[in-house]
């Protein structure tokens, strides 16, 4: 399909019904960043600022169709996948990907909410090692997702996160952003490794709560720019700018009674006494 004028990237995840994360952060921050987008929607979640009520995961040949019938008919220039809940739909959506030959892959390996509440099965872990991860451009695990997809104990210290970020590459992705954002590292550290070596991607850390959606923002900002046609490491430069901009514009709006979201739209929302 020859590429359209229009920048066009889908994503695959579950739905926020508080609107800060998920299908929702991400077509949030498309359009923030010029981009039209696409969704395939995987589950449903029950869920606000405070925590998952219930989560209803969307049949997986129902995850497919959406996949295949966007296939169809958009240009797709990239793809973020989030919160995929059962292997049955890791399944599916590995079938789907091959209707989008040559479209790059950011995968965001959600596992757990903001919150604490658990969005994937444990039993769909070495699914998603074993049949996404391979397939993917660019992988984006925080410091537990690391973990969990190497099998080993949870890490924090600022100098074992490079090797674990190469560990994690041995698993079949082009590239791999590892976030630090729970790390005890000074800055906001994440650590960026692709077939040159390693990046340090440092940003001030933002005393603030309201952080519910960052994972997902900061993978779909990446996915935007790789939709408009930029390098990997340049999306990802951008992106760890946007999401930084809109975790320090957190406070500016005020959204449930928990955790808010960060600001997604920090760059055309004027705040107050502007």
């Amino acid at each position: 399909m020859a590429q359209s004028k229009t920048a066009i990237a889908l994503t695959i995840a579950g739905s926020d019904s508080s609107g800060g994360a998920g299908i929702q952060a991400d077509i949030k921050t498309f359009s923030a960043l010029g981009v039209y987008g696409a969704s395939a929607i995987t589950a449903l979640t029950a869920q606000n600022t405070r925590g998952v009520d219930d989560v209803m995961a969307v049949p997986p040949e129902f995850v497919l169709a959406q996949m295949r019938s966007v296939a169809s008919d958009l240009a797709v220039g990239a793809i973020k996948i989030g919160m995929l809940a059962t292997a049955p739909i890791i399944e599916a959506v590995a079938d789907g990907l091959d209707d989008f030959p040559g479209v790059p892959v950011v995968l965001d390996p959600v596992m757990v909410a903001t919150s604490g509440d658990p969005l994937l099965d444990e039993d769909a872990v070495e699914a998603l090692r074993d049949r996404l991860v391979p397939r993917a451009t660019l992988i984006t695990p925080n410091l537990r997702e690391g973990a969990v997809l190497l099998g080993e104990p949870a890490e924090s210290r600022e100098q074992m996160l490079e090797g674990r970020a190469e560990r994690l590459r041995d698993l079949g992705a082009k590239a791999v952003l590892l976030t630090g954002g729970e790390s005890i590292a000074e800055t906001a550290l994440d650590i960026f490794v692709d077939e040159n070596g390693v990046q340090r991607i440092e940003a001030p850390r933002v005393e603030t709560e309201n952080t519910h959606g960052t994972g997902c923002t900061l993978s779909s900002a990446i996915a935007a720019e790789l939709a408009k046609g930029e390098s990997l490491d340049k999306a990802v430069k951008i992106a760890k700018l946007y999401v930084t901009a809109a975790i320090i514009a957190a406070d500016e709006i005020e959204v449930g009674k928990g955790r808010g979201p960060v600001h997604h739209f920090h760059a055309f929302w004027k705040s107050e006494g502007a």
